[in-house]
């Protein structure tokens, strides 16, 4: 199989949750492989947008607070606006809040559920209204990526909101492929194992928790962002266009033991 085959050049990606961790990791590995990248967040990704940029392709950020669906529409019509295309949909922007199953809070589950698959969901649809306009199974095609987890697949502890949206993720993930598959849009997930960001500082701190998860882990190491890249360029890449509604384990075979 020829290296072309991942060339993203021409290509246009939209990368939510991109100012830090696995969406920055992920952002900079589609640069490098010559998509032009569409960065959003709530803080600047100022960082991210030097990384991509020192790729030598454009980037172009929207600041957006996705904890509800209000600025969805605008993100898909501002970068079609900047790019005059979407070609990529990463769903990377997510929260977690942790506390026990016998004390979660209402105000907890809303949060979690609404950002990681309330506007999931909803962003997704609008790309694929936009890409069901030009996208075609025999011609240029839409890739859409979730972000799962290893709580897609396991129940967790002292995270059931987190667990419920990336249940979630898994399922519309299926049901997005089963829907658009015949429009020309590729739907696929990965879930990352425990990489080292800020969503998982709690569990590297707790020495116990830490050494539990190492110990499981055969590669011996948490993760990296930088190693969710390879998956990312890879289902966005025409390599992955026979892959629908794949849920793909970043995990350093942590699900292997």
């Amino acid at each position: 199989m020829s290296a072309s085959v991942f060339d993203l050049s021409g290509k246009v990606a939209l990368v939510t949750g991109a100012n830090t961790g696995i969406g920055q990791g992920i952002a900079v590995a589609l640069a490098k492989a010559g998509a032009d990248i569409v960065l959003t967040a709530r803080r600047d990704p100022a960082e991210t947008r030097q990384m991509v940029e020192a790729e030598g392709v454009r980037a172009h950020v929207i600041m957006a607070d996705l904890s509800s669906i209000e600025p969805c529409q605008r993100i898909v019509d501002e970068a079609v606006e900047t790019f005059g295309k979407v070609d990529i949909l990463v769903n990377n922007a997510g929260i977690i809040r942790r506390e026990d199953a016998l004390d979660f809070s209402e105000e907890d589950w809303d949060a979690v559920m609404d950002v990681n698959l309330k506007v999931l969901f909803f962003l997704s649809q609008a790309v694929a209204r936009h890409m069901v306009g030009w996208a075609s199974q025999d011609g240029p095609r839409g890739k859409i990526i979730n972000i799962a987890s290893m709580l897609t697949f396991q129940g967790g502890i002292r995270v059931p909101s987190y667990t419920a949206s990336k249940s979630g993720v898994g399922g519309l993930t299926k049901l997005m492929a089963n829907e658009w598959a015949t429009k020309g849009i590729n739907a696929n997930a990965i879930a990352p194992g425990y990489i080292a960001t800020n969503n998982t500082t709690a569990l590297q701190a707790d020495e116990n928790r830490n050494r539990q998860i190492l110990e499981r882990i055969p590669e011996g190491r948490w993760g990296d962002p930088a190693d969710i890249g390879g998956a990312a360029v890879f289902l966005a890449s025409s390599a992955a266009d026979y892959v629908q509604g794949h849920i793909l384990a970043v995990d350093g075979g942590w699900l292997a033991r």
